[in-house]
């Protein structure tokens, strides 16, 4: 799957074992970094991990997570094969460290103090890797007991937020992570995406595979506001099967850097919910428009002017730009840097072309829905149906006993018998 994220003045997009990174303020060559020709793990790292109970199965290059800091001076990204690749971005991109994880990794979020880089990985542990230290190897904060889909810090850096498959978003403290200040609970699914917007630090937005986004005060666990998206049009399906549910899962969540617009995008749907923060506002979220795409989207990204860049499955129209004017967003026709963006991707067609049609990362995680009582029904009726047939096998096989019984018996009677008449 393709991913697309922008600060500073890069923006900087993945897909399959490429990370391609675009300045959108000057006419600069784009730069291009291939996992496959990166550093190797040595022998010394994959022993450690054999002791320390990693995982030991074969992994690609393909990139599994991408992120950049608060200010775009650094980025980072975590492949298959469990490398941790660190890079500086000014004056000019550099590849600064390449590290190794324990097991596989499924977020990654740049503390705002830009020091320290937080991976959250399948087995929902949270490591912290110094960012001052590229060498240094990371350090475990927490642990959950499912596996972690997202991760996030709160503006101030004063807790870690981290969100898993059993629904459940714990909120941590950063210094001592075994101190939990609060959990938020309320998501039917697994939860799949995590944002604090920017103009309401103590908010926390989530999204799930129940098709929800959820407000939360998070320092105190206590929900503000659930919108249900299909009720903005979502839930529309080509599915034929009309009483089959459709379950689509919220695959992102971001917010404008002034705090005003929220953006959701639903996996597999080729359309952006788009919401308002009034100012003052005590809590909710106000939708405003749903974007509807020409093609299903990757990613989408908010830039630091509050544009809105979506990266889109077309060779022709792969990337869209929006911007709010008037009171409603507007597509961009004409822009230096959407047209330097729009011919680097074209350029590199090819990179992009093995995430077409990705399979949902998220597909394996629904939890099994079954009819309780049809299938208690169901299998009573076979139990007895059994039970009768082993019954009757018994009953049937019991006649000749039973026949034999009768006989032996009467023929003792007749014997007892015949002998007290002849005592007579």
């Amino acid at each position: 799957m393709a991913a697309v994220c922008c600060a500073g003045e890069w923006l900087v997009m993945s897909s399959s074992h490429y990370l391609i990174a675009v300045n959108v303020r000057e006419n600069r060559e784009p730069f291009v970094f291939d996992c496959t020709k990166t550093e190797q793990k040595p022998k010394e790292a994959e022993t450690d991990e054999s002791n320390g109970g990693g995982s030991q199965e074969e992994g690609s290059d393909l990139i599994l997570t991408l992120t950049l800091s608060r200010s775009g001076h650094y980025a980072a990204l975590t492949d298959d094969n469990k490398r941790l690749i660190l890079f500086r971005t000014q004056p000019s991109w550099q590849c600064i460290s390449t590290r190794w994880v324990v097991r596989r990794c499924t977020s990654l979020v740049f503390s705002q103090a830009e020091d320290e880089l937080f991976v959250a990985d399948k087995s929902g542990d949270v490591y912290s890797f110094s960012v001052l230290e590229p060498q240094r190897q990371g350090e475990l904060k927490l642990g959950h007991l499912s596996m972690l889909l997202g991760i996030t810090l709160s503006p101030d850096d004063k807790y870690i937020i981290t969100a898993d498959r059993d629904e459940k978003i714990r909120v941590s403290f950063c210094r001592s992570p075994y101190n939990i200040q609060a959990f938020c609970l309320g998501h039917r699914e697994f939860v799949s995406a995590l944002c604090v917007p920017a103009a309401h630090p103590e908010w926390l937005l989530s999204g799930s595979g129940d098709g929800t986004v959820k407000l939360w005060h998070y320092e105190s666990g206590r929900r503000l506001q659930s919108i249900d998206l299909q009720q903005h049009g979502v839930s529309q399906s080509s599915d034929t099967d009309s009483e089959k549910p459709v379950r689509f899962a919220v695959s992102r969540i971001i917010s404008s850097p002034d705090g005003r617009h929220v953006a959701v995008q639903c996996e597999s749907f080729p359309s952006i919910q788009l919401f308002t923060v009034e100012e003052g506002s005590d809590g909710s979220l106000t939708p405003t428009e749903t974007l509807t795409l020409p093609q299903n989207l990757w990613d989408m990204t908010f830039d630091p002017q509050g544009r809105l860049w979506v990266l889109l499955e077309n060779k022709d129209t792969n990337v869209l730009l929006y911007t709010y004017t008037e009171e409603r967003w507007k597509c961009v026709s004409e822009s230096p840097d959407l047209q330097r963006v729009s011919e680097t991707v074209h350029a590199q067609w090819e990179l992009f072309k093995a995430s077409i049609g990705a399979e949902s990362r998220f597909r394996h995680l629904y939890k099994t829905n079954f009819d309780n009582m049809a299938s208690y029904l169901e299998k009573k009726k076979e139990r007895l149906q059994q039970q009768n047939q082993r019954g009757g096998k018994k009953r049937a096989a019991r006649q000749p006993n039973r026949a034999a019984k009768k006989s032996k018996t009467e023929n003792k009677s007749g014997a007892v018998s015949q002998k007290c008449s002849s005592e007579s």
